[in-house]
């Protein structure tokens, strides 16, 4: 997916055996081809300044927003532009004193006129620094969730959150969204500019196809394991299925929401699913690759997703996707070339439904032999990393050389 602004529409449903909530989906994705330049970095780099979270590298964090930020640091040079990475500590978005203090110095170091990339865990709620900066720096914002749709937020919070929020995007001459769906939410909701609001969906590398176990009874889930990601969802679904010869690992951070964590626990064991579905924690590298090689289906039961990075990490090895019906995740799915559909899309708040389908998924050959041929399908057809790096690098070449603030 190219950098484009928001103006794109979606293209006519098609309806495959069982789907019966599948949202229109937009025409095939266009692969942007990879850089012609033989991995040689250009003489001539143009430099910007990458703001991320402290804990961008902490391999006992991991976040999509993170493995984003660290891709792109590393394929931004291929396109252009040398990459310094400033890494500021802090509780994002609700940061201390020492924290807001610390972001505030980093950006007065830099010399007028400088480009700069901010994730948006770390500006959008610090209104107070970033929209000065951005009157003499050339900023844009790159979004990966809106502040105020992190589930479980006090009422009060999400909406002081989500007005600092509005205050950032509105002041800086480029916002970047990671779908088109996340793109026209942010136009609609904060009310921009829809010619400043660009995409950059993430990119997948493809992997080895995955071998499962029996072609269907091991599930994997990959999110970090907090409200807004939803396991308590995807645990009262597998109890009502628990006939079922499932076994479910669960792959995600286990440090964000230790409340969370407990109840899900107690949830798990008052069902006594405790020797089947396992809260494994963070995993990387070659754990991560073993948990999807051993997987059959891919589950996600998400309140809220711009995209869906662990959507095209389970496309990208041939892993059909039973998820729910939220933000950009239907993006994320997309179609095969052939139109087919690799996964199930369900209702949100409805355990049921996912109970539905995951009984369609034991009991029909069919349904799972359609979904496996469309995820590879799929896989074929997914946009790499380059394309995310290229549609970065275009919205900051075109960043008005005056910084500025942005009507």
């Amino acid at each position: 997916m190219t950098g484009t602004s928001v103006e794109a529409t979606a293209g006519a449903p098609a309806g495959p055996v069982r789907l019966a909530h599948v949202p229109a989906q937009p025409p095939g994705p266009v692969t942007t081809p990879a850089p012609r330049n033989g991995g040689i970095v250009p003489m001539s780099l143009r430099s910007v300044h990458f703001v991320m979270p402290g804990g961008v590298d902490d391999p006992a964090a991991p976040s999509g927003g993170n493995a984003y930020d660290r891709r792109v640091r590393l394929d931004l040079p291929g396109f252009g532009w040398r990459v310094r990475g400033l890494p500021v500590p802090g509780d994002w978005p609700r940061p201390d004193a020492a924290a807001r203090a610390e972001l505030a110095r980093v950006l007065r170091r830099l010399p007028d006129g400088a480009v700069v990339l901010l994730d948006g865990l770390v500006a959008c709620g610090v209104p107070e620094v970033i929209v000065p900066a951005a009157e003499r720096l050339r900023t844009a914002v790159l979004v990966h969730l809106p502040l105020g749709d992190e589930t479980g937020l006090d009422p009060a919070v999400a909406a002081d959150l989500d007005a600092r929020e509005r205050a950032v995007l509105r002041a800086v001459p480029a916002v970047v969204a990671t779908s088109d769906w996340a793109a026209r939410r942010l136009v609609a909701h904060h009310g921009l500019d829809p010619g400043r609001v660009h995409v950059a969906a993430p990119g997948a590398d493809i992997a080895p196809l995955a071998p499962g176990t029996d072609g269907v009874s091991r599930l994997v889930c990959v999110a970090a394991v907090t409200p807004r990601k939803g396991q308590h969802r995807l645990v009262e679904a597998l109890a009502a299925v628990a006939d079922l010869p499932w076994s479910c690992l669960c792959v995600g951070g286990l440090g964000q929401d230790p409340e969370y964590v407990d109840r899900l626990r107690s949830l798990i064991a008052r069902h006594g699913l405790e020797e089947r579905l396992l809260l494994a924690g963070p995993r990387s590298g070659a754990e991560l690759d073993a948990a999807y090689a051993g997987a059959d289906l891919m589950v996600l039961t998400s309140y809220a997703e711009t995209y869906g990075m662990a959507v095209t990490e389970a496309l990208a090895r041939g892993i059909p996707v039973l998820a729910t019906d939220v933000g950009g995740l239907p993006e994320a799915l997309g179609r095969a070339p052939d139109g087919g559909v690799p996964g199930i899309l369900v209702p949100p708040e409805d355990p049921v439904a996912l109970a539905a389908e995951l009984r369609g998924w034991f009991g029909e050959a069919d349904v799972r032999r359609r979904l496996k041929a469309a995820a590879r399908g799929r896989r074929a057809a997914l946009n790499g990393w380059a394309s995310t790096a290229q549609s970065l690098a275009g919205v900051l070449h075109r960043l008005p050389g005056d910084g500025g603030r942005a009507a």
